[in-house]
């Protein structure tokens, strides 16, 4: 063999090697990020939330005109507030949230069946707040774009059905896949009797993209950590290193005594 052929495979092999290399730590980043923002959201640890208000920039492309057109039966200050539950419930939880945030999937996969069992109950009310702070800190629109779907599917009396979707089928962080209009429409087929054409033109549309970026602006001024951000009667219970979804239970049913 050549000194030339064998120089060439050396050099070869070097390059395959430090790209090994590169895909490890790449890996290696990834199993961490995934694995520290579940840990986070389960035991509640918004100290070291990945995704942080104060380093999120405004979502550049949202700043769109047009009107501010609140989705049917939001409540609160500017109706920025999605209610799911019974208006007399003792209990309140408040949830600001981004669809794009992987700490916001951890905590809607670790905590849901305990919410779905209270809201049922009539014992808790969630008041969903969504921001797009993914969208301000790596670009793209799918924060917005997502939010602007979840709008269209409370338009219809779908939100909560949607919102879980969403959660389920939830892209990687730095993939802006709910951009996509086509991508989002897909997934409402996902549940029942959302698909229609006025949820399709409603997102299409970008109805509710205003909303959206008047809701993400009231989570900047409420100078909040990051997502999710997570009250119960306003009391910041993610900063709570102990709660799980027992003890989330336990003072919803403690506040039903009351």
């Amino acid at each position: 063999m050549s000194e030339k052929n064998r120089d060439g495979k050396r050099m070869a092999r070097e390059r395959l090697a430090v790209e090994r290399e590169k895909q490890k730590a790449a890996d290696r980043r990834r199993r961490a990020l995934i694995v520290g923002a579940s840990v986070v959201c389960v035991l509640g640890l918004a100290a070291v939330i990945g995704v942080v208000a104060a380093n999120a920039g405004k979502d550049k492309k949202s700043e769109s005109s047009g009107p501010v057109v609140a989705p049917s039966g939001a409540q609160g200050k500017d109706s920025l507030a999605i209610p799911v539950g019974k208006d007399g419930a003792r209990a309140t939880l408040t949830v600001w949230e981004d669809f794009r945030c992987p700490a916001c999937r951890a905590f809607e996969t670790a905590y849901r069946p305990t919410l779905h069992e209270l809201v049922d109950s009539g014992k808790l009310r969630v008041e969903y707040h969504l921001a797009t702070l993914i969208d301000g800190n790596l670009g793209g629109s799918g924060s917005r774009q997502a939010a602007n779907a979840a709008a269209c599917a409370q338009d219809a009396g779908k939100f909560r059905d949607f919102h879980d979707v969403l959660y389920e089928n939830q892209p990687e962080e730095t993939d802006d896949a709910f951009a996509d209009n086509a991508k989002l429409i897909g997934l409402a087929g996902k549940v029942k009797g959302l698909d229609t054409p006025a949820f399709r033109k409603c997102v299409e549309d970008g109805t509710h993209n205003a909303w959206v970026v008047k809701s993400n602006e009231a989570f900047q001024a409420g100078r909040f950590s990051g997502t999710p951000t997570v009250l119960l009667d306003g009391k910041n219970i993610y900063q709570d290193q102990t709660m799980t979804p027992a003890k989330l239970k336990q003072l919803v049913e403690d506040a039903n005594k009351g």
